[in-house]
């Protein structure tokens, strides 16, 4: 009972940065064509506020990816935990 709970929750750990990633992207989008309109401004923090959003979510997903990566071994050396001798 308790594995299909955890994985529902894993999934969940990736869903909501990814949808905050597309929010982010969506507002960044958004920003830049409204200078486009009759106005012709650039709406600045709307655009700042998708970036940042952006950032973490992809931020978040890459590390997650990494991680995962490293603890089974699927890095190039370089990339590996340095081991004390």
């Amino acid at each position: 009972m308790k594995a299909p709970f955890y994985r529902f929750i894993a999934i969940l750990l990736l869903v909501i940065p990814g949808l905050t990633a597309t929010y982010g992207f969506l507002s960044m989008k958004d920003a830049f064509f409204a200078q486009f309109d009759t106005d012709g401004h650039m709406l600045w923090g709307k655009f700042l506020l998708g970036l940042i959003l952006f950032l973490l979510g992809v931020a978040f997903i890459g590390g997650w990816t990494f991680f995962r990566d490293r603890k089974r071994n699927y890095l190039a050396p370089r990339f590996k935990a340095k081991r004390r001798k």
